[in-house]
């Protein structure tokens, strides 16, 4: 594809934002593309995912209301019918030769932000905001799909001796896909596997050659019952759930740190009640622990559930906990890190190098990173800076288009290195 033709395909994209395991625009819009290559394999929706490992996978209202959307926008039938369900994301495979396995993983969801409409807003400006109303590409990636179809394009006209694996990935903004992927068997003979993110407060012409510091993650869900009573009449005859919730939220905020390393707790989502002289039934908390480290999460994971039952327990109500999402710490590895300095420090176009940068947040491509590596493989996390007039995650964010080429370039001349160098 030509730099405008990429830009195009972003701006596509950018206007058909879709959540965790509902893009179905996204996917079908990839594929129409990913059909008109000479792929020796194009895997599809559920021939993508371990049906096991699918997180957060949302109820069947939602699935139909996204599915209905994406048909209406435009997307291809035959290639919808693959996808219900939820099964959406793709594996493009090129084959040219002997040489190593190299993988790339790109993701490909959006958020639930409404995106800004002010006239100095270039999506707005440009005709390209977001038609699906209270969700954006607040975070890039509908910038990482099209890096993603790019780079498949530059290797298939270089000379490139070995097979390449593009994983357009679903549902990273909850962290509900990445293990799905990874453990779907793609990546069993990956030899390589390099993953990249845009911005990340990089600015244009930037480029990290390695990210580490990715914060271990676990998402869950409280659901506290209790027993409904008249609040004037009988209070004594209920089991207050809100108040359940409440003790958790307090004491959740009261676990120790470690001393081992950074660890985080956040009740973000809390809801309950029904009126106000009803002792509240039911009550839940979503809410989230990290850690920069995969133990030091599972530790604040631990902690967490125990407070959460125990305040249940202490105000007589009964509680589920459920685990929403989930992905695990992860290291670039020194050796494909050189390589992509080395490339990007080539390039005409890449003003400045930061050989290692630390995330401080959190991102499921650290499954497939793992999976990699468990099985003997390399893999590294690639920044492409941007000029993003807001930050990640707000409702102004939006990125300078000529980073896109940028990214293309640097992540293919690393594929052609690493294959050519085999590390």
């Amino acid at each position: 594809m030509t730099s405008s033709e990429l830009v195009e395909l972003r701006r596509d994209l950018h206007q058909h934002p879709e959540p965790a395991w509902c893009e179905f625009y996204t996917t079908a819009r990839l594929v129409d593309e990913l059909e008109t290559r000479d792929l020796d394999a194009l895997y599809v929706g559920p021939e993508v995912l371990s049906e096991d490992d699918r997180m957060a996978v949302p109820d069947g209202d939602k699935l139909t209301t996204w599915f209905e959307r994406a048909r209406d926008a435009g997307a291809r039938e035959d290639i919808l019918e693959r996808l219900e369900g939820g099964y959406t994301g793709a594996v493009a495979v090129l084959e040219r030769g002997e040489g190593p396995t190299v993988g790339l993983r790109v993701d490909i969801d959006g958020l639930p932000i409404t995106e800004s409409e002010d006239a100095d807003h270039a999506p707005a400006a440009g005709g390209f905001r977001s038609e699906n109303e209270g969700y954006m590409h607040a975070c890039g990636h509908d910038s990482h799909a099209t890096i993603g179809l790019g780079v498949l394009d530059a290797i298939a006209e270089s000379d490139f001796e070995g097979t390449l694996k593009v994983f357009f990935q679903p549902g990273e903004e909850q962290i509900a896909g990445g293990k799905s992927m990874a453990k779907s068997g793609h990546l069993d003979d990956v030899d390589y596997l390099l993953a990249a993110h845009i911005g990340l407060d990089h600015p244009s012409g930037e480029i990290v050659a390695g990210i580490d510091g990715f914060l271990a993650v676990s998402h869950f869900e409280a659901e506290f019952t209790g027993a409904p009573a008249h609040a004037g009449a009988r209070p004594e005859q209920g089991d207050n759930a809100i108040q359940a919730m409440a003790t958790a939220i307090q004491n959740l905020y009261s676990i120790p740190r470690h001393a081992d390393g950074a660890t985080r707790v956040n009740a973000g989502v809390v809801e309950g009640g029904t009126a106000t002289n009803i002792i509240p039934e039911e009550a839940s908390i979503g809410g989230e622990v990290r850690g920069e480290t995969t133990e030091l999460m599972e530790y604040m994971e631990e902690k967490s559930r125990r407070v959460i039952r125990s305040a249940a327990e202490m105000h007589a109500c009964e509680v589920a906990i459920n685990t929403e999402g989930k992905a695990p710490s992860a290291t670039s590895d020194d050796e494909l890190v050189a390589i992509v300095s080395d490339v990007a420090k080539s390039n005409a176009s890449v003003e400045s190098v930061i050989d290692r940068d630390v995330l401080g947040g959190s991102e499921d491509a650290t499954y497939l990173m793992q999976e990699v590596q468990d099985n003997g493989g390399l893999a590294a996390y690639i920044g492409v800076g941007t000029d993003h007039p807001g930050g990640h995650h707000t409702r102004t964010f939006d990125v300078d288009e000529d980073s896109i080429g940028i990214g293309v370039e640097v992540l293919a001349g690393a594929i052609l290195d690493v294959a050519e160098m085999r590390p």
